[in-house]
This record gives structure tokens, C-alpha cells and sequence, in this order.
């Protein structure tokens, strides 16, 4: 998109031009995990599995310090035939990650002999192929076993696309055992095809966009952990340790709309190129209010996590002392909530996994709504299989506080405001922006306004935000700022060790007006801090 704009200008900024200070938003004490915008990706293959074994399971650590003995806490004894949690009612450069792709002419020789064997097989009749509409996505997304079995494909029937997955698998094993490497990505025509392998689960991404790889296997990580959110690690292990050729589907079934709902998000929801979640806007004295009302009447031993979230914006999060969420995890949640229109219905009771918290076992989810509109979101996350009554008796106590001192009204008239608009920022020319501060791993951004009012042109700026953060981060040469002209935009990119700032101006603005005008921002940030972001850490 942005790259291959007519008449670009890219220069990079010197340091001293810009004011750099404390980050705006900073605070004593976080609740989520710190985290930069690639930490969501431990590495690639394998690594994700090593860093998680080395990691203790703070389930079966809080478990212990409890009261009571929970049999099965980590899922090791679950039976491969279980219905998972949700199934029922209830352009980078060329020097850029070039690992494993396919360069020397003899193994693409070979490797073309194998796509064609594939191809002749007889044995199966891929009618979603043939099909304009599959073709003319331009961006698919499949997932499947070591062995080749199906498990999801983002559009089509996975049994009429059955030659297809067999050629991803195919792709993966011919490197593995031809040149002892792993694939990561090549180039087909128009199409980049990106590959992400964790231990008994394949990832792939045909893409035509102009997303990095990096960013790419971000997201085939995220695909994954939602998989994890619904099996965790040790039952989707003892599953393939016991049968290979393992249909997961069986497992997966009516968690589909899940992984459907995390691609459109990917899509639309900046947090998860940022690695952050957003706030609610709320004045301090309300906010502080709010999770008073949780620690004054959730007052459970063995409850984890609290926290209230309304239309994908968090409100408050009230932690177990010791114990953080991180941004992913969040997102999972954030997810299963705009997934799953049966939680308004009634309040719910189900077990899930946060795979960056302990991807070993389930915690168990009270999952309410706090008003008619069903806005407003009450999850109460425990490592107590039995508590849902008592759970339910806090939500009710929460729910009375928060409409005695007007916290619910104050959620829904922050909501009917959609956020806040960039003329209250009072720059002139600057027509959006994202700001994310690392130490608390939270975001803001104004609402869209014109010109980016239509799907089309959101999608185009979303779009220049991802060239804008992918030539921020390149692996081949990463910059700490970069200000970029296009056609259509003026676009700013600043990052420090203590936050993430990308500014869209219109496109006649210069450098130096730019500067000023982010050192402005950063100046009304720094005063709307205690608003936009949740600046204590609040525990039971």
C-alpha cells in the first residue's frame, strides 16, 4: 500500500528534534506484562515450546498455596474423545528473516517434482478451489498436523481442500528432510506464502498483502494460542503422542467461530500489531472506584483475575498479587467475549486457558454481562472448578455497587462518545495516531474520522501503519524514527525504549511541522494520561 505509493520521501529524524521524556502513561506498578511490539513471538519452530516448559505452572503453584486439592488442574489426565471448552452451547527486505526459504535451484527442482505428484493424485476433488470467491481472497490462512491431517482453513470446507493442505505438509517435510532446516516463507507469483511450525501443529499464511512475515507469524502465533486457549499444551501433546494421524477437528468443534473472529480482529484491532491492549477513557476517581467495587466484594481466595471489559476496551483489572496478564492473553479473552453472543444470554461458567500465563492448564471463567445492553463485561477467572455460585454472588454485590455510585453510567456515556475525537488534541493537520506505552503495555487512538470513515480507506490506513511499523522494526535495519511522505499522507514514526507513537498527517505537512506538532501531542498525552490509561495496579 504505503510502499508503493508515487513520489515518496522517507528521512530519518534526528533525536534531539523530537522532546523525549518519561513516557506518557508511565505508572509504579503495571498489571499486564511489559512487552514490546514483537514480544508476542518467543521464535520460531520450537522455541515458543522450550521457553514453556522451563516456565513453572502458576496453576498448580496457586492450587497448592490454596485450601482445597483440584484433581486434573493441568489437563494431564484429559481424554483425547473431550469436547473442548468452547465446542458446545454452554514487503520485507530481501536480507529479512531469508532462513529456510527455497534459493538453490536444485531443491526447488525437486520440490516442484513433489508439488506435481501432489497435483496428479486422483484421490481427491477440491471443489473450493475451483471456486472465484476462494480465489479471490487475498489472504488465506490454513492450519494443520505434522502429519498433513486438516484442522482449519480460514475459507472453505478443510475436507474439499484436502490436496491443499497436503501440499503445505509436503512443503514442510521435503525441507525438513532434505536440507535439515525449517521452512519459513517463499514466493509463489503475487502470493507470499509464510510458515510458522510449532510441535504437532503447522501454520500457514498465502497472502497478498503488504504485511511483513514478522507480523504475519505474529498472528499464526496468536491463531495458535487461541488452539491453546481451548485444549492447553499438555492435552493437545498427549493427544498426538497417542495417535499422530489425530483428527483435532473432533477436539475444535464450535471453536471454529473463534479463530474466524481472531483473523477479522487481526484485521481491525491495532492492539495486536502494538502488543497492547486499549483503555476505556473513564476519569480517574471512577476508575479507582470500579476496582474498588471488585476487591470490596470478590473477595474469593482463589480468584486469579477480575476484570471488566465493554465493547473490547478495558476497564478495570484487579490481579492476584504475583501474578500479571499479559497482552495476548487479554486479546484471547477480549475475543472469546465478541465470539460468543450466548454469554448475554445468562451468566456463564467456562474453563480456559491463557496460554502466556500457564498454557499447562485451565483456569475457570465467570463471565457476565452488568447491563441490559450487554455492554459491559464482568469476567471472574479462578483456579476453583466449584465457586460459580459464589462467584455469581459477587457479581451481583459488584453490579449493585457500581449502579449506586453511577459507575455504570459513566462506562455507557464513555462508550456513546466512541472514544474521543483528534480535534480534542487541538493540532491542526494531524488526522490520527496510535501511542502505546511499553512499561504498561497499553494503547490509545482517537476514533477514525475523514477521510477514513469507509472500509476501504481504514483498511488503507491500517495498512500504512503496518509499512510504517514494519520499516520502524526491520530486523535488516531497525530506526528509532522515520518520517515518511506519501501520496496521500505524512506519516511519523517514533520509538524509544519507553513507548510507540505512529502519526498519520495530511500530506503537505514538512518535517519540521510534524516534529512540532508530535511534540505537541506527547504534551497532551502526558496530560490526559490519568483518563486514557489505567496508572495503578490494583490487588486482591
Amino acid at each position: 500500500m504505503a510502499a508503493k505509493e508515487a513520489e515518496q520521501t522517507e528521512i530519518e529524524v534526528e533525536n534531539e528534534e523530537l522532546q523525549e521524556d518519561i513516557a506518557p502513561g508511565d505508572c509504579g506498578s503495571a498489571m499486564l506484562i511489559a512487552s514490546d511490539s514483537f514480544d508476542s513471538l518467543v521464535g520460531n519452530d520450537y522455541e515458543t515450546e522450550l521457553a514453556i516448559k522451563k516456565k513453572k505452572s502458576h496453576i498448580n503453584e496457586i492450587v497448592r498455596q490454596g485450601s482445597f486439592e483440584q484433581e486434573d488442574s493441568c489437563g494431564e489426565q484429559a481424554d483425547v474423545n473431550h469436547i473442548g471448552p468452547y465446542g458446545d452451547a454452554t514487503t520485507p527486505s530481501a536480507s529479512e528473516e531469508s532462513s529456510g526459504e527455497q534459493s538453490d535451484p536444485s531443491m526447488t527442482k525437486e520440490l516442484s517434482a513433489v508439488l506435481d505428484e501432489i497435483s496428479k493424485s486422483p484421490d481427491h476433488d477440491d471443489d473450493d478451489v475451483k471456486t472465484p470467491e476462494w480465489k479471490a481472497q487475498s489472504k488465506h490462512v490454513f492450519i494443520l498436523s505434522d502429519s498433513g491431517k486438516p484442522v482449519y482453513s480460514r475459507y472453505g470446507n478443510e475436507d474439499k481442500l484436502v490436496t491443499v493442505f497436503g501440499v503445505m505438509q509436503a512443503l514442510v517435510s521435503f525441507v525438513q528432510d532434505s536440507a535439515h532446516d525449517s521452512i519459513r516463507s517463499l514466493v509463489a507469483g503475487e502470493h507470499r506464502i509464510i510458515f510458522l511450525h510449532h510441535e504437532n501443529i503447522i501454520l500457514v499464511c498465502v497472502t497478498r498483502g503488504s504485511e511483513s512475515d514478522r507480523l504475519i507469524r505474529i498472528q499464526l502465533n496468536y491463531l495458535y494460542n487461541q488452539i491453546l486457549s481451548v485444549l492447553t499444551l499438555s492435552t493437545l501433546k498427549k493427544i498426538f503422542k497417542q495417535r499422530r494421524n489425530y483428527d483435532l477437528r473432533r477436539q475444535l468443534s464450535g471453536s471454529e467461530k473463534f479463530l474466524d473472529s481472531l483473523l477479522t480482529m487481526m484485521e481491525r484491532e491495532p492492539g495486536l500489531l502494538l502488543s497492547a491492549v486499549r483503555c476505556l477513557p473513564l476519569e480517574c476517581q471512577t476508575r479507582d472506584m470500579i476496582a474498588q467495587s471488585i476487591v470490596q466484594h470478590a473477595k474469593v481466595k482463589d480468584l486469579v483475575f477480575a476484570l471488566i471489559i465493554a465493547n473490547s476496551q478495558l476497564v478495570t483489572l484487579v490481579r492476584m498479587k504475583k501474578y500479571f496478564l499479559h497482552p495476548m492473553d487479554l486479546h484471547i479473552i477480549i475475543n472469546l467475549i465478541n465470539a460468543a453472543e450466548s454469554f448475554k444470554a445468562a451468566e456463564s461458567w467456562t474453563p480456559i486457558c491463557l496460554p502466556k500465563f500457564d498454557s499447562s492448564g485451565f483456569l475457570q471463567a465467570h463471565i457476565s454481562y452488568l447491563d441490559e445492553a450487554c455492554q459491559t463485561c464482568l469476567l471472574l477467572l479462578t483456579v476453583d472448578r466449584d465457586s460459580f455460585f459464589t462467584l455469581s454472588g459477587c457479581k451481583t454485590k459488584i453490579t449493585e455497587r457500581l449502579i449506586k455510585y453511577n459507575g455504570l453510567k459513566a462506562i455507557s456515556d464513555s462508550l456513546r462518545k466512541d472514544s474521543y475525537n483528534i480535534s480534542k488534541c487541538g493540532i491542526s493537520d494531524l488526522r490520527h495516531f496510535l501511542y502505546k506505552n511499553k512499561s504498561t503495555a497499553q494503547y490509545t487512538s482517537p476514533e477514525l474520522e475523514a477521510p477514513y470513515l469507509s472500509p476501504g480507506e481504514q483498511e488503507r490506513l491500517f495498512g500504512l501503519y503496518h509499512y510504517l511499523h514494519n520499516r520502524i522494526h526491520s530486523s535488516a535495519r531497525p530506526l528509532k524514527i522515520l518520517y515518511h511522505v506519501g501520496q496521500y499522507e505524512a506519516l511519523l514514526g517514533w520509538v524509544t525504549q519507553g513507548f510507540e507513537l505512529y502519526a498519520v498527517f495530511s500530506p503537505l505537512v514538512t518535517k519540521s511541522l510534524a516534529i512540532n506538532a508530535v511534540n505537541k501531542l506527547m504534551a497532551w498525552i502526558r496530560k490526559e494520561a490519568s483518563r486514557l490509561f489505567i496508572l495503578e495496579s490494583v490487588t486482591f
